[in-house]
């Protein structure tokens, strides 16, 4: 994989590491520390005892990615008050914990995250919380079987199944199982929840298959900033192609752009698109690598892929997001042969 983070196994719990080749890495692991101990300091109590069985009062729960968080919303209900760390329009890849999202997840019940490498710069703190507070990936009961690899990943995961609605159903289905287990006495709430927010998905599911039916099939390529659609490809049927890898850690070099370019012209693909967490400027450049090989290409839009819309907006929910971003794709791929 191209860049500078190489992530590592950091113990049984899947959490993983994200060293990075920097002397600064050592100045982060300080960091981390002073963050743990202030927690601790400012909880007034052994972590252990913020674990137990949950009582009449809410139950606390820290997620990292928004999608995570609404399920959490969904499943857990009136009964769960729920606090994600990543922003809106803000890059997981990258993203380092500050001492507000430290003390949030010292004093959770239980934490959620993506897994699979996604959340890479939070794998310290995630590992250290484990001991303490139950620490769950959504994508642990994930059969491996239905994972991608890409070549370019080192064979490692791809992270970003939640673009096929059915391998999310399962992440569902995992905060299920997990909070019915930890809040036995609310089972049956989380399982009404739960069962109720999984029809719509599938629901969801059919009305992706439905629009991907108006595009013809020649045309169904999606071009994007980084290569996040492949879970996307495999399920609805598109070949997806992005100028950075998996990880937006990636690098970004001429001849990549040179490289999409040239596919771009040579297929007459009639739109790319940018990505809300991502800067938009390598996708420009490519456009204008595209034009000066005589061909056009639009930008057809604005896909939410890492993280979701703002909170009150219908992309600020799982599902809007998804619809949105199927809109956006088939309106602007059928667009030139409707004209």
């Amino acid at each position: 994989m191209k860049g500078y983070i190489n992530h590592e196994l950091a113990d049984a719990t899947g959490v993983y590491l994200c060293r990075v080749r920097n002397p600064r890495n050592i100045m982060w692991r300080i960091y981390i520390s002073v963050c743990l101990i202030g927690i601790l300091v400012w909880s007034g109590c052994d972590p252990k005892e913020q674990q137990g069985a949950a009582t009449d009062d809410k139950l606390r729960v820290v997620s990292t990615i928004g999608m995570i968080t609404d399920v959490v919303k969904n499943v857990g209900g009136a009964r769960v008050e729920v606090a994600g760390i990543v922003e809106p329009g803000v890059d997981p890849h990258f993203y380092n914990p500050t001492p507000k999202d430290v003390q949030r997840l010292g004093s959770a019940h239980i934490i959620f995250y993506n897994g699979l490498h996604l959340e890479a710069k939070m794998g310290d703190i995630l590992a250290k919380m484990s001991e303490n507070t139950l620490t769950v990936a959504v994508t642990d009961s994930v059969d491996r079987s239905l994972l991608l690899t890409p070549q370019e990943y080192d064979g490692l995961y791809d992270p970003h199944l939640w673009f096929d609605v059915k391998l999310w159903m399962q992440a569902v289905e995992k905060v299920r199982d997990v909070l019915s287990e930890f809040d036995a006495d609310n089972t049956v709430l989380y399982r009404s929840n739960a069962e109720r927010y999984l029809t719509k998905l599938a629901k969801l599911d059919e009305y992706v298959k439905s629009q991907v039916e108006r595009v013809p099939s020649e045309q169904r390529v999606l071009v994007t900033a980084h290569d996040c659609f492949n879970y996307f490809g495999k399920a609805y049927g598109f070949e997806v192609r992005g100028l950075q890898g998996i990880s937006t850690a990636t690098e970004v070099g001429i001849a990549d752009i040179q490289e999409l370019a040239t596919f771009i012209a040579e297929r007459g693909i009639s739109a790319i698109f940018v990505e809300s967490s991502v800067s938009p400027r390598s996708l420009e450049a490519v456009k204008a690598t595209v034009k000066s090989k005589g061909f056009d290409v639009e930008i057809g839009g604005e896909l939410f892929t890492d993280a979701m819309g703002n909170e009150g907006t219908p992309e600020g929910t799982y599902i809007g997001m998804i619809r949105h971003n199927i809109d956006t794709i088939v309106h602007a791929l059928i667009r030139k042969s409707e004209l």
